[in-house]
C-alpha cells in the first residue's frame, strides 16, 4: 500500500500521519506531501524521518490512496490529476463536498454508499461531522423535522495562525492577527467569510451537508457559528423538532448504543461533554439530553468532539479504513 499525506506538515495532516500510526493502517510506503517550501523538510513517520516531497512527484509515484488536508485551492487543481492517475483522493477541503457527484461520506453512516468508481470521496466539515454523528440515529428513530444549531469552536478550526494568535495575547504579546478581533476573553460569531445572505460559509455547511449525509432533504437545519478561545475541541448546542414524540431514556439508550458516540449525560454528578475532555479522542461526545419544553417533539442535546480528530483526520483515515477492508481500493 503507497499512501500520500497532502498537507502533511500542516495541523491535519500533522494528526493524520499520528491517526494512521496509532490506528495501524497498513503503509508499505508512505509519501509525505507538502508546499514548495517545506519540500525536503523531515518528519518523523513510524519513528523513520520521512522527506516531505511536493505534488508533482507525488503524483508520479502513482499512490493508491491520497488523503488530501491542503486547502480548497489545492484540491480543486490536484485530485482530478491524481484520481486520473488511478489513486483514490480523499479529500479534507470543502472542494467537493457538495458536488451531486462526489460523496460525502462519515463512514458510521454512509459508508455503504461508496463504490470502485468513488475516485475522489470528500470529507465533511468538522463541525457536520460531529453533529450528524447524533443526528442519523436519532433521524432513523422519530423523523426529523427541523435543527437549530449554535456551535462553539476552538481556534485550531482556523489554523496554526489562530492557535498562536490565542497564545500570544494570552501571554501579552503583539503579533499576527488570524481573526479580525481578539479572540482572547472574546467570543466572534464569526467563523469562515460571511456570504450574501448574512450567513457564514461555515453555517452554510452546516445547513447543507447532513442533509447530502443522510441523504434526505426533508428536514432544515440553521446554524450560527461562534469561534471561542479553546485550543481545541468544537461543542454543539442543538435543538432537533421531531415529526414523532420521543421517550428521554430510549433517546439516551439509542445514543449511548450507537458505535462511535460516548454518553456523557449525569449533570447532578457534573457530567457532560466537555473539549478538555474529549481532547485526542476518536469519539463523539453527547449529553445534557432533555425535552424542548417550549415546543412539542423538540429535543435540546449537547455535542462535543476533537475537531482535528473525529471531525477530521480520523474520519479520513476510517473512510479509508473502510475503502481496504471492502476491497474497493487496493495496491496496484
Amino acid at each position: 500500500m503507497k499512501l500520500a499525506v497532502v498537507g502533511a506538515t500542516g495541523m491535519v495532516g500533522e494528526v493524520m500521519l499520528k491517526v494512521l500510526e496509532e490506528r495501524k493502517f497498513p503503509v508499505d510506503e508512505i509519501l509525505l506531501v507538502a508546499s514548495e517550501r517545506s519540500i525536503g523538510k523531515k518528519l518523523l513517520f513510524r519513528g523513520a524521518a520521512v522527506a516531505v516531497i511536493g505534488l508533482q512527484q507525488a503524483l508520479e509515484s502513482k499512490p493508491d490512496m491520497a488523503l488530501f488536508s491542503a486547502g480548497a485551492a489545492t484540491s480543486l487543481e490536484w485530485a482530478p490529476r491524481f484520481a486520473a492517475a488511478g489513486t483514490t483522493v480523499i479529500d479534507n477541503s470543502s472542494a467537493w463536498r457538495m458536488d451531486p457527484e462526489i460523496k460525502l461520506i462519515v463512514p458510521e453512516i454512509n459508508a455503504s454508499s461508496l463504490e470502485v468508481s468513488d475516485k475522489i470521496i470528500a470529507n465533511p466539515n468538522c463541525s457536520t461531522i460531529q453533529l450528524v454523528m447524533v443526528l442519523a440515529p436519532l433521524h432513523a428513530k422519530y423523523k426529523m423535522k427541523r435543527v437549530v444549531i449554535s456551535t462553539y469552536q476552538s481556534v485550531s478550526g482556523t489554523g496554526v495562525e489562530a492557535v498562536q494568535q490565542l497564545e500570544n495575547e494570552v501571554s501579552g504579546i503583539e503579533g499576527k492577527m488570524a481573526y479580525p478581533h481578539p479572540i482572547y476573553k472574546n467570543a466572534l460569531p464569526h467563523c469562515d467569510i460571511f456570504m450574501e445572505n448574512g450567513y457564514t460559509k461555515e453555517e452554510m455547511k452546516l445547513a447543507r451537508e447532513p442533509q447530502k449525509i443522510l441523504d434526505d432533504r426533508t428536514f432544515s437545519v440553521t446554524a450560527t457559528a461562534v469561534r471561542i478561545p479553546t485550543a481545541g475541541g468544537h461543542s454543539e448546542s442543538v435543538n432537533i423538532e421531531f415529526h414523532t414524540d420521543f421517550d428521554l431514556r430510549e433517546v439516551r439508550e439509542l445514543l449511548s448504543q450507537t458505535p462511535g458516540i460516548i454518553l456523557q449525560d449525569t449533570p447532578e454528578a457534573n457530567l457532560y461533554p466537555m473539549p478538555v475532555t474529549a481532547h485526542q479522542k476518536d469519539e463523539v461526545f453527547v449529553g445534557r439530553i432533555r425535552r424542548d419544553e417550549s415546543q412539542p417533539r423538540s429535543l435540546n442535546l449537547w455535542i462535543v468532539a476533537d475537531n482535528l480528530r473525529k471531525g477530521a483526520a480520523t474520519n479520513a483515515v476510517q473512510i479509508a479504513e473502510y475503502l481496504l477492508d471492502s476491497k474497493l481500493a487496493q495496491p496496484a
